[in-house]
């Protein structure tokens, strides 16, 4: 018999700590204690799925040796064991296992109930009443959690065979309740739809384990949608269908005939997907194929901003015969500086015009001119709404103006679902709409926006179209400002001599013109030179939490923020943000924190939002927000996050996936803040994403600062590569009403 037959070894034991989780594969390091509370640790390692501190395993498995980490045991599979000692009971339930008891409630709810505890936990919870200190709404939360525990291990059980991660099986269960398992083995590819966190290629696992063939037409009308969806992650409207068609065959595996055919019977579906004429990216027809939410949004954009431009009706009718001399030099003297001639065209232009844009690049004016505006349209007293897609954009246009300003989410009053409370039918109370940072407006939010504007507002969007558009899908400022389309525009050129003296702004306009930064000699823009991207990673750690706020006063976690081109890598914002945690909101004995999966969260950490959710805050929480930890309750199981507009969001342990550390944010998240601070690794590791506009929205997100770490050579690749290829958006054809020949 060969030594790979041999029988596994059994090992039991309580489950300590959890030093180590992957979210993706279950895969987890873990302390057990083998010595009945003797202190006696062993290390194991393997797929310990759903298991929870202070629960009694049965593992089989290995035994091994690390040569770090010593004598450790490779777990092959696991059962839970309910403890059978007052004291495993008591470390059982105090180790935040149910939502509602911690130590002190596991040591009274012990001491009065003996080893009948948990026969009590499961036929008659109401008995927990009898317990000092547990009232009846308490009582009940406990009852509710532990039904609700032991739910979620049955379909833990059951998923732990096609690996799929802790968080992803409790909102399975979340999301179909004792519908669960019966979902997932009958119909997988519906959890790509309906479950965030569940993609195609998840779902596709758990089709393949519960065995649904390779080739049914499910699976490739799921596929279709799920490479549509990817695109528009990517940026795209919708996929020429000859790319859809290779993009999918590439991706399932399949013959073209069958993916050809699938995607006819989608487009037949007035849920599946539609197919229509539209001009590609050289200008030539193709068939578009759009998610339905996508064209919807597409043509109902086009159709509002068509009609606002139409409108009869004019609410600033005051600026059609205005003496403009007058009124400008009215401004002057109430500004303390006149306008230069581009900004003045810009000034009429927005309240004369029912739809305007305002673009150009930093130092140029766009922020007084926009004050400009509000205080000429407040004169003849307009309502004026101001508003950004983030807060910080908000909170820096409010500053600016002296009014009130919103994010777009709050102005609209999202609510759960996604839908407005201002559209159409109930459009927002304002004559003037100025929304700055437009360059962030994404199809499906621009399309909320717009239809709230009233017949006869005037609507003016601010932003700097050389910027990266938007993360979501679309680039509504570029496709507003395509040569031929209906929305008068003016772009600042003028760089003003207060904003020569920058070294931010001047080198931001070097970069966008294909120049490189200028290095040396600069008070506010500096290059640590470093050509090995994990040094570059070190300095970039060492120059954000401890060089600048030592010698400009700034503080690391306000102040400054870190930018990398990419997520992944030695000096991306994963690893980053893992470094500067390290030094900035360091591991304390006396404070509590939660691992989860790879991340471990702490008060005090800065958080940014990684979804769009509308079920969370007061209109929701989305993608970008970022926010301090203020407080963590591991007996409630909740942390609570203070957001940038200064709301309190609580977390439930179980939706920290929505959460990831922010001290090093990828540029494209950063889009539409600014900070007094940037540091910003450019390094050949990124070679990939090194693009013009990429560095030069990093560099523009600094108020006062910049420090590049890396080397010349990547700053130069990036400074010489132009972003290659426009998005697939057919907004600017819809616009002009041109047909498709």
């Amino acid at each position: 018999m060969s030594s790979e037959v041999r029988s596994l070894a059994v090992v039991e034991g309580v489950l300590e700590r959890i030093t180590y989780a992957n979210e993706e594969n279950g895969y987890t390091v873990a302390r057990v204690d083998i010595g009945r509370g003797s202190g006696d640790l062993l290390t194991v390692v393997g797929s310990l799925l759903g298991a929870q501190p202070g629960e009694s395993l049965r593992m089989e498995g290995r035994w091994g040796s690390h040569p770090q980490y010593g004598r450790q045991f490779t777990v092959e599979n696991y059962t839970t064991v309910l403890p059978a000692t007052i004291q495993g009971i008591r470390r059982y339930l105090g180790s935040g296992l149910i939502k509602g008891i911690g130590p002190v409630f596991a040591d009274r709810i012990t001491t009065h109930f003996g080893l009948d505890t948990l026969t009590i936990l499961e036929e008659s919870p109401q008995r927990l009443i009898e317990v000092p200190g547990l009232g009846p709404k308490r009582t009940g939360n406990i009852a509710a959690a532990w039904e609700e525990q032991k739910a979620i291990k049955e379909v833990m059980v059951f998923l732990q065979g096609v690996g799929v991660s802790t968080s992803i099986a409790v909102r399975i269960y979340k999301k179909y309740g004792d519908a669960s398992i019966s979902v997932v083995k009958n119909q997988p590819y519906r959890l790509a739809a309906d479950v965030w966190g569940i993609g195609f290629l998840t779902a596709d696992r758990l089709a393949q384990a519960v065995g649904i063939p390779h080739d049914s037409p499910d699976r490739v009308k799921a596929g279709l949608q799920y490479a549509l969806s990817q695109s528009t992650d990517q940026g795209h409207c919708f996929l020429p269908e000859e790319r859809l068609i290779s993009d999918a065959v590439k991706l399932l595996q399949v013959d073209t005939g069958l993916v050809i055919e699938c995607l006819g019977e989608l487009a037949g579906d007035p849920e599946g997907v539609v197919r229509e004429k539209v001009p590609g990216p050289e200008g030539l027809p193709v068939n578009g194929i759009y998610l339905v939410p996508f064209h919807r949004a597409e043509l109902s954009l086009a159709g509002q901003l068509r009609r606002l431009l139409a409108a009869d009706e004019d609410r600033l009718a005051a600026f059609r015969d205005v003496a403009w001399d007058k009124a400008l030099a009215w401004l002057a003297d109430r500004t303390g500086a006149s306008l230069a001639p581009e900004q003045e065209q810009a000034v009429r232009l927005a309240l004369t015009r029912k739809v305007a844009v305002l673009t150009g690049g930093p130092g140029c004016g766009k922020s007084f001119t926009v004050r400009s505006i509000v205080e000429l349209a407040r004169a003849k007293r307009a309502k004026v709404v101001l508003a950004a897609p983030t807060g910080r954009a908000a909170k820096r246009l409010a500053e600016l103006t002296g009014a009130e300003a919103s994010t777009v989410h709050r102005l609209l009053e999202l609510k759960p679902g996604g839908d407005a409370a201002y559209d159409r039918d109930r459009p927002l109370d304002a004559d003037l709409v100025v929304v700055d940072e437009a360059s962030m407006l994404d199809l499906l939010l621009a399309n909320k926006l717009v239809k709230a504007v009233a017949p006869g507002a005037h609507l003016l969007l601010v932003g700097d179209v050389d910027q990266l558009p938007s993360v979501g899908a679309g680039e509504v400022l570029a496709d507003l400002l395509a040569p031929g389309g209906p929305v008068p525009a003016v772009r600042l050129t003028r760089i003003f001599r207060q904003a020569q003296q920058s070294g931010v702004v001047t080198n931001a306009h070097r970069i966008n013109e294909g120049l490189p930064p200028v290095t040396h000699g600069l008070p506010d823009f500096f290059l640590f030179a470093e050509e090995e991207t994990e040094d570059a990673a070190r300095v970039a750690v060492e120059v954000a939490a401890r060089r600048i706020p030592a010698r400009f006063g700034l503080d690391p976690r306000r102040d400054i923020q870190v930018l990398a081109p990419m997520h992944r890598g030695p000096a991306g914002a994963g690893t980053l943000n893992g470094l500067l945690q390290q030094v900035i909101t360091p591991a304390r004995p006396d404070l509590p924190e939660k691992r989860f999966g790879g991340r471990v969260f702490r008060v005090g950490d800065k958080v940014t939002q990684i979804r769009n959710n509308y079920e969370k805050g007061a209109n929701g929480v989305f993608n970008g927000t970022v926010g301090v930890v203020t407080s963590l309750d591991p007996v409630e199981q909740r942390l609570v996050v203070r957001t940038d507009e200064d709301e309190e969001v609580p977390y439930a342990f179980d939706e920290l996936d929505e959460l990831a550390h922010a001290y090093a944010v990828t540029i494209h998240r950063s889009q539409g803040s600014e900070y007094p601070a940037v540091v910003i690794p450019v390094t050949t590791s990124a070679w990939m994403m090194l693009q013009r506009n990429l560095l030069y929205t990093a560099v523009t997100r600094a108020r006062k600062l910049v420090v590049l770490v890396g080397s010349r050579k990547a700053i130069a690749q990036a400074v010489r590569t132009v972003s290659a290829g426009r998005r697939f958006t057919a907004l600017a054809y819809r616009l002009t009403g041109d047909s498709v020949v």
